[in-house]
């Protein structure tokens, strides 16, 4: 960074960056803006790079800080930088390699040294450093409304490089990057004013529109384009030296690697510009409502249209536009190993109803719904943010009764091609710890929409509901057992008290729920749940203690009359008896159980409502994504208070 820097150790000694931060002012007519932004600066192309790179620009960025106020370099560098976004479409057009080249380098620099700035000062400080010096002509909110305005254009046009896109697009992102910085929610703020209202608020569905188009085209990055510049004779060779480090250099941009929470190194990101795209769409639709506005993102995200929708566009939705649902259908098919694209589904699926609408009629739903069971079935490698939302989409899925059969049907042909067993991957849903309520109430949920409708558990799904009983059971003794401990031995003030309670409540509510699960089998389909009736059996015990209890008598009542029904039959059958001769036994006696005898409940019917203030979980899990998945970006843990370091 700074012209003929290839090293970072070099930056602090760079000629031209020590005249940017330094204590003289620089005339944006100078030449020396110029080779400032002729640098061909090898990026960083893993979090450890970045983190280095990082480091050796804070002492600059500190410097410019403490002499903008007097020189103004930094508001001069973004004239720079905006006089050139001008001439962008045309430089593009004619191939000039050069321009293009300079001018993303303006802009990577900028970048950098937001990012400092963000970290250093309050949002009214880094209003003050984009034009001190030219508060005569009040244009300091204006330049800044000006710089934000032309990321935004940058964004959403189609006519600029892979590379200057990138790099406006982690601009923006870097300029949200307060909030990591602040433990509450931001409600509102300079820049999201002027995100969200004035130029900016024209803007919004083609933002919104141009992100989603970069996420579905998972586009990678160009190989490095030494070719443009192939030399036509010996004059050529000079520029045809330069350029190509040049492009070397620029490669690097685009392969940054970003930074895990825990510090461990990635692989550099093959679809830097998707990821980046969708980060950023995550975040725009989740900044919370303005004091006295909407948030035009998230109305954009909630009511866009698929192309082939003729149906005239409603007047009262705001910044709707048409994207094509089949290709962002596929993508999301296609990316679900990624949190960020879980949750895009997920926001989807519960926010815009056109989409959810779409989704729900393909009949190829298989292609969604095995990424998001896979994601279950390899809970051990997840954070539980992500397995929270699979599960959700599970739970939103399955409030519609078609979605319900069209499963079961794939449920079969899966299993005759031997691959996974939806339900059977479902069981395993419960793997997450058991004091988690809110993963297990969704994921029994799901699985109690899709068992009221086919109410038919395979033999493993039905071992692995009775294995989680167990544990649910094991759990519930000990709380039991340390709540009382605790009363015995209270002396004065108790505060562990109401957590015991409230763990048991938890407990006793994903119990209750898991028994209404199983009722609901044995008395609407009792000769299609054998291995239900087996493993009822088998661990018979289990259910003991909870007989008597009174959140449990009513429900209790029919797995008693199951378990003593078969307990009988099987000890008429005689002794000794073989698996196969018991199966048999309950198969049979599933036909002679007389309907009657089973009390009738509510059918099991479960709808996904968001929590009150949605944004306390959103907000902070989308910059947990940032924060560990942007590509390029890396933020010191230290001072990150939006969350702590080991949450997901």
């Amino acid at each position: 960074m700074g012209a003929n820097t290839s090293q970072v150790s070099d930056l602090s000694e760079n000629p031209s960056l020590r005249t940017l931060v330094g204590t003289e002012s620089v005339s944006q007519n100078e030449p020396f803006w110029n080779q400032l932004i002729s640098f061909t600066f090898i990026s960083p192309a893993n979090s450890g790079d970045s983190k280095i790179l990082e480091e050796a620009v804070i002492p600059l960025a500190k410097t410019l800080i403490e002499n903008n106020p007097r020189t103004g370099n930094f508001g001069t560098l973004i004239k720079v930088f905006l006089s050139r976004t001008k001439e962008l479409k045309i430089s593009t057009e004619c191939q000039d390699q050069l321009f293009i080249w300079q001018a993303h380098n303006a802009l990577f620099m900028i970048r950098c040294l937001l990012k400092v700035f963000i970290r250093e000062m309050s949002e009214e400080e880094l209003h003050q450093q984009f034009s001190y010096q030219e508060r005569a002509t009040n244009s300091t909110g204006g330049k800044r409304f000006i710089l934000l305005c032309g990321f935004v254009c940058l964004c959403v046009c189609r006519d600029i490089t892979y590379s200057i896109l990138f790099e406006a697009v982690t601009t923006l992102l870097v300029l949200f990057s307060y909030q990591l910085f602040q433990k509450d929610i931001l409600r509102d703020g300079i820049i999201y004013q002027h995100i969200m209202k004035g130029r900016c608020l024209s803007l919004t569905s083609r933002l919104v529109k141009t992100l989603l188009y970069n996420f579905i085209r998972q586009e990678k990055c160009p190989p490095p384009a030494t070719h443009i510049f192939q030399p036509h004779g010996e004059e050529g060779g000079m520029l045809y030296g330069l350029v190509s480090g040049v492009a070397s250099g620029l490669w690097s941009v685009f392969t940054l690697g970003g930074s895990g929470a825990k510090g461990v190194e990635q692989e550099p990101n093959p679809l830097p510009l998707s990821n980046q795209s969708l980060l950023l769409l995550l975040v725009l639709a989740n900044l919370t409502d303005g004091p006295d506005w909407p948030n035009p993102y998230r109305q954009a995200v909630t009511c866009f249209r698929n192309t082939q929708d003729t149906s005239s566009l409603l007047a009262d939705q705001p910044h709707s536009f048409q994207i094509n649902f089949n290709s962002l259908y596929t993508a999301l098919c296609e990316q679900q190993r990624s949190d960020q694209a879980t949750l895009l589904l997920y926001t989807l699926l519960h926010q815009n109803a056109n989409m959810r609408t779409y989704m729900l009629s393909r009949t190829d739903m298989d292609n969604l719904v095995m990424p998001i069971l896979e994601i279950l079935y390899h809970v051990e490698e997840r954070n539980s943010h992500h397995v929270y939302m699979a599960l959700i989409i599970l739970l939103i899925l399955t409030e519609d009764d078609a979605f319900n059969r069209s499963v079961h049907e794939v449920v079969v042909l899966t299993l005759n091609n031997n691959s996974l067993d939806p339900l059977c991957v479902g069981s395993d849903l419960f793997a997450p710890p058991p004091q988690d309520k809110y993963l297990h109430t969704n994921c029994l949920a799901a699985l109690a929409n899709m068992s009221a409708q086919f109410r038919c558990l395979h033999q493993y799904a039905a071992q692995r509901i009775i294995s989680l009983f167990a544990l649910l059971s094991k759990k519930h003794n000990k709380v039991l057992e340390q709540a009382t401990q605790s009363l015995r031995g209270r002396t004065g003030d108790n505060n562990a008290l109401p957590d015991y309670a409230q763990d048991l409540s938890v407990i006793e509510e994903v119990i209750r729920m898991m028994l209404e699960i199983i009722n609901s089998c044995l008395a609407n389909s009792l000769h299609l749940n054998p291995n239900l009736v087996y493993a009822l059996l088998y661990k018979r015990e289990l259910f003991e203690q909870f007989r008597m209890h009174p959140s449990f008598q009513d429900i209790m009542q029919n797995l008693d009359t199951v378990i003593g029904f078969f307990s009988t039959r099987l000890e008429q059958a005689g002794s000794d008896l073989s698996v196969e001769r018991v199966q048999e036994v309950i198969m049979k006696g599933a036909q002679a159980l007389p309907k009657d005898r089973l009390k009738k409940f509510p059918e099991l019917k479960f709808k996904y409502v968001e929590e009150d203030q949605p944004e306390d979980f959103f907000i902070p899990y989308v910059w947990s994504l940032v924060f560990s998945s942007g590509v390029g970006l890396y933020w010191s843990p230290q001072g990150v208070e939006l969350f702590s370091m080991d949450s997901g």
